[in-house]
């Protein structure tokens, strides 16, 4: 998963008949029979699509169907469970028997022996954001649902549950939907039927097990597709705008061009042949998605970004959230624990190794971008430089394996951004290590390629050896960094990592945002008033201090845009999306007197740490720095 750091912080119908599922005989064992699903798009009653899941005969007499609390990836609550109405069980004389809620995720079915299929309605989460969710938690938007006339976005782990005991069984899935919407899966298709009329399409695939159900999402309806080729990888780019203000077509040259430098970063690693790329572009208004950012599966991510964003911007976060979800591909695709392989949707337990699953992709989704020429060493040294910023202002002292561990508990949880930050500054002092080490000719890419093919998506490891085994294939250097500074809690000083390849820190004109200083937000807010001020941080940027503004200046507007605690996320996102040339209209509050400033965006400047060639190091020392950039 992979958030965009935000600015600011703060009718029931009987269901038979109304999907397409094929029908399982009441002779057909559940325990080797496929999950006949269906969800149908055509008959949609107020934001709620209906599903039926239609199992074998059970031989026990009480089962549990359940929807996911925790999906893999999220590393938090989501509670399905909430969004499901009007559940209900039928026998075979087609008469409803009695279910029991057990919990929010949970129904107990008595008399399951003549259980012949359930019904109910799933209700989006898309539009309920804004409200703070059923029961104040609500899925993170990638990893939730839409269910609006013109686009529906399939997680399909919000539409289909499982039977406790039926975990490893073969589903298959009828999705029925208006003739002309698009439709985009990976999931195998098997069959496309039309109803009489032609104005209806039912599309069947087929899924080995859960896992694959909750794996693969889709997307259906008024969208804009692309496809093109990386390497032997088909990508499939799926766009929705509301306002058709950005195209597939225009975003298909950079995911080209950037993918292509991913796929020859990685070389020989093959691990997908198809990889689909779900795009959701919010729109406004209090029933949009407000979480922003990614969620990866295997073969594919689920982003959500603000459609206000240029055409420039969008590109910028593009590559920012989907280059690091590509390259999930190698872990933990290729490479995880036992955890992850054998997830328990209802009570999971974490792997102790988000230092790679997440902050190793991170670190290639960095090093990737200077190594294949995307952005020049000084800009790779600045992103270097602001994790360290980030990764500074939450503990540096926790351990990394135990916060991955209790992810979802405090105070482990309120530090999972770190995995983005810190993460990746991990994986860079590995790399630099491995590459002093074997003077220059092994890194932490080698590495993963090392474990792919010792391990594979197929074979998981064992999450309290991995360390020893990495030790014992690569360096005592790299176990002792290991145990030290991830198992243990000994903040890294990267100055040493540094030094081996030659650069130093040092005080400096750096760029930043105009919103941020050195990933500190120079705006605060007052919850009783409800407005929005500057900070004292704003005199320290270049942008907002040579125009005038003032500690504890309230915004009163943005581009016309009245602004005040409520909608400052919306606004300020829009803001931040903004580029350089674009112009500005802020009107302020200065002790009771208006102040309007305009002007065009400017980079903006502010006084920190640069990170930058030493011109005293030595031959050996540029020579290590050459292998770490250059492959």
């Amino acid at each position: 998963m992979k958030n965009q750091f935000m600015a600011l912080a703060f009718a029931s119908v009987v269901l038979v008949g109304c999907g397409s599922t094929k029908k399982v005989s009441k002779n057909d064992a559940a325990e080797t029979t496929p999950i006949a699903t269906s969800i149908n798009l055509t008959k949609v009653v107020n934001d709620k699509a209906p599903v039926t899941i239609n199992p074998g005969r059970f031989t026990q007499d009480t089962v549990i169907y359940r929807l996911p609390r925790v999906v893999q990836g999220t590393y938090s609550v989501s509670d399905f469970g909430k969004y499901i109405d009007d559940f209900k069980a039928f026998n075979y004389d087609g008469v409803e028997i009695p279910t029991e809620k057990i919990d929010v995720n949970s129904w107990a079915i008595a008399n399951a022996t003549n259980l012949d299929y359930i019904t109910y309605y799933v209700n989006d989460t898309f539009d309920i954001e804004e409200k703070g969710g059923i029961g104040g938690e609500q899925p993170f938007s990638p990893s939730g649902t839409n269910i609006e006339p013109d686009n529906y976005v399939l997680n399909l782990h919000g539409f289909i549950g499982y039977f406790d005991s039926l975990k490893k069984n073969q589903y298959t899935l009828d999705v029925t939907a208006p003739e002309d919407f698009k439709r985009t899966s990976a999931l195998q298709k098997t069959n496309e039927a039309l109803s009489e009329d032609g104005s209806i399409v039912t599309t069947s695939y087929v899924a080995p097990r859960y896992f694959d159900i909750t794996d693969n999402p889709m997307m259906y309806g008024n969208l804009d597709v692309e496809e093109f080729q990386v390497g032997d990888i088909k990508v499939v780019l799926s766009v929705y705008s509301p306002t058709k203000a950005h195209t597939a077509k225009k975003l298909r040259q950079t995911m080209e061009k950037m993918m292509q430098a991913q796929k020859t970063f990685l070389g020989d690693i093959n691990t997908t042949s198809r990889y689909d790329i779900y795009l959701y572009l919010a729109g406004e208004g209090e029933d949009q998605p407000k979480g922003f950012g990614a969620l990866e599966h295997n073969t594919s991510t689920v982003v959500v970004l603000q459609e206000a964003s240029s055409e420039a911007a969008l590109d910028d976060s593009m590559i920012d959230v989907v280059s690091h979800e590509f390259f999930h591909i190698v872990t933990p695709l290729s490479v995880h624990s036992e955890d992850v392989h054998y997830f328990d949707y209802n009570t999971p337990t974490f792997s102790k190794h988000l230092w790679m699953y997440e902050g190793i992709t991170e670190y290639f989704a960095t090093l990737f971008q200077v190594t294949e020429g995307l952005v020049d060493e000084t800009e790779f040294y600045s992103t270097l430089m602001d994790k360290i910023g980030m990764s500074l202002r939450m503990d540096d002292t926790m351990s990394f394996t135990k916060m991955s561990e209790n992810v979802i508990e405090e105070p482990y949880a309120s530090n999972y951004y770190n995995v983005y930050q810190k993460g990746a500054l991990i994986g860079m002092c590995l790399d630099i290590i491995m590459r002093e080490e074997s003077n220059g000719q092994r890194s932490v890419l080698s590495l993963m390629k090392e474990l792919s093919m010792k391990y594979g998506k197929n074979k998981p490891f064992n999450d309290d050896t991995i360390i020893d085994e990495i030790t014992a294939m690569t360096y005592p250097a790299v176990g002792e960094f290991l145990k030290t500074h991830v198992q243990g809690t000994t903040p890294i000083d990267y100055n040493v990592y540094f030094n081996k390849v030659g650069l130093i820190q040092a005080d400096g004109k750096v760029e930043t945002n105009f919103l941020l200083n050195n990933g500190n937000l120079i705006l605060g807010g007052d919850p009783i008033k409800k407005t929005i001020f500057f900070s004292e941080l704003v005199k320290d940027n270049s942008f907002w201090n040579d125009l005038g503004v003032q500690p504890n200046d309230v915004i009163k507007s943005i581009n016309g845009e009245d602004m005040t605690i409520t909608n400052a996320n919306d606004i300020l996102m829009k803001t931040i999306s903004m580029q350089e040339g674009e112009p500005i209209t802020v009107v302020l509050d200065r002790n009771g007197e208006e102040v309007i400033v305009k002007s065009n965006l400017t980079t903006s400047y502010t006084t920190g740490k640069l990170l930058k060639p030493n011109p005293e190091a030595t031959a050996k020392q540029i020579e290590l720095r050459k292998a770490w950039l250059k492959k």
